[in-house]
């Protein structure tokens, strides 16, 4: 009974906040206090000094790729997000430390970097601290926090345009790569599916990849299940001088070679397609 412990509400509820900008996954946690009949601003969150931007924790965000914030630039990561609010005009304090309580220890040399972000007076009065998403592009949005009469945005730009390029011009302009070939005729060459669309696929990823060794391997493999046993060997024989030519080494596709022409030539791998 004396180690029993009793479960109750926090009066500063913790708010996890994830949403997807562009291509990017953002979390923010922070805890949210109420006002209480308690003036905000310039009282119990004084004017020119640092706060965690909640209770309890540090506000922490988190973001999946790099981008921006209030135009500063952040690397992929975790931080703690603090600011220091003034009646008509705010810093923001994106901090690398994300291990702090609250300010207390707080250290400016373990900052990423600060910025200055307008104040704005709303009608309505938000009674608990309130941080979300609005004005969404397809590679941004504005972090807006509200509480008491008090409203601050900032925006967090994403690289999802240059991502979404990037992308298209691999699958549009440059076609699938040289793995994706190789990967297809592996299948089909693991499953006895269609060997003569599997050679295809293998002789289109070894233009892409001619040093592969290893690519020459399995040309040499499906050739020999299309009943080309001359064929095959000279493949074979071509992957094995390739993989003793490897500065980094074979990766063991010596012996795969010299064991793949003798079973070929013993008649152990026999033509399972024509």
């Amino acid at each position: 009974a004396g180690q029993a412990q009793i479960d109750t509400p926090q009066p500063s509820p913790l708010c996890t906040l994830s949403q997807k900008v562009g291509l990017t996954n953002v979390d923010i946690e922070y805890s949210r206090p109420g006002m209480k009949a308690r003036t905000i601003f310039g009282g119990l969150v004084p004017y020119g000094e640092m706060w965690r931007l909640g209770a309890n924790a540090s506000t922490k965000i988190t973001v999946s790729s790099d981008g921006t914030i209030g135009g500063m630039d952040v690397p992929k990561g975790k931080y703690a997000l603090s600011v220091i609010p003034e009646a008509e005009e705010w810093t923001v304090v994106i901090h690398k430390n994300i291990s702090h309580w609250g300010v207390g220890d707080y250290d400016e040399k373990e900052d990423l970097g600060r910025f200055k972000t307008k104040v704005k007076r709303t009608a309505d009065v938000t009674e608990t601290l309130t941080i979300d998403f609005s004005g969404f592009t397809s590679d941004g949005a504005d972090i807006v926090m509200k509480w008491e009469n008090v409203s601050v945005s900032f925006q967090l730009k994403t690289n999802a345009v240059e991502e979404v390029e990037a992308q298209i011009k691999q699958v549009l302009v440059d076609g699938p790569s040289a793995g994706t070939y190789y990967q297809a005729a592996r299948f089909y060459l693991d499953n006895d599916k269609d060997m003569k669309q599997a050679l295809d696929w293998i002789n289109t990823a070894i233009d892409k990849r001619p040093e592969a060794f290893w690519y020459v391997h399995q040309k040499a493999k499906i050739q020999a299940k299309l009943g080309l046993n001359k064929e095959a060997v000279a493949t074979a024989t071509k992957s094995m001088e390739m993989a003793k030519n490897n500065e980094e080494g074979d990766y063991g596709y010596v012996k795969n070679n010299e064991t793949l022409i003798a079973d070929i030539k013993a008649g152990k791998y026999k033509m399972t397609q024509k």
